[in-house]
């Protein structure tokens, strides 16, 4: 929509600018393109559809979510705070449903700290080797947490505490980590917000297929 708008502000000129309403539009096919595939690969999976993993830099790929969300987040007033391992392991699985992992859990976080007016929207992105070799992501919210009394039903489809929420995100993004092998959870943040975190298996031969 953002492009889309920007294409037609440009046109709208009285000497059109035509090169950037052409970037612009550039822009638009091909996020235009990546959500159509992000919404194939999401119907595969619930038809479990295993799709053909490969080996893959996530810190990259966390790089280019963030790029892509970005402006919103700025928008928000939200400050995103990287911290991605150099020695995290390429891993093994499927780049658009990992990023939409990632995207649906920075802007849970980004949702989390829209009330917070008392202290610095901050979002901190993380990864790391865990202990058994797998990728670790971390990423954590500096909002008004999770209530203790629902901690455990949030993975729960149709589950959500959002006024217009509609309780799948976490519950596909779940499902897109199991498939892979390893593991989503939360933990309390300290001294606000949440934590999430994911495990992916390493690629390198010899690595154990599933994360403990």
């Amino acid at each position: 929509m953002t492009n889309g708008s920007a294409s037609l502000r440009w046109l709208a000129h009285d000497v059109p600018n035509l090169a950037e309403a052409r970037e612009a539009l550039k822009r638009l096919v091909k996020e235009a393109n990546r959500a159509s595939d992000v919404i194939s690969r999401i119907r595969a999976l619930l038809k479990n559809n295993r799709p053909e993993y490969i080996p893959l830099d996530l810190n990259g790929a966390i790089r280019e979510v963030l790029a892509l969300i970005q402006s919103s987040l700025q928008n928000r007033g939200i400050t995103v705070r990287t911290h991605l391992s150099a020695s995290l392991p390429t891993v093994l699985g499927d780049r658009t449903q990992l990023q939409q992992v990632v995207m649906n859990l920075v802007m849970n976080g980004a949702d989390a700290m829209s009330s917070v007016t008392s202290r610095p929207r901050i979002l901190h992105v993380g990864s790391s080797p865990d202990t058994t070799g797998c990728a670790l992501v971390a990423i954590e919210d500096s909002g008004t947490g999770v209530d203790a009394t629902v901690f455990d039903r949030i993975f729960d489809p149709l589950f959500t505490t959002k006024p217009n929420g509609m309780g799948m995100g976490l519950s596909i993004c779940r499902s897109i980590i199991e498939a892979h092998g390893g593991r989503l959870w939360p933990l309390p943040g300290s001294p606000h917000g949440t934590v999430f975190q994911f495990t992916v298996p390493a690629s390198v031969a010899g690595s154990a297929p599933h994360c403990k």
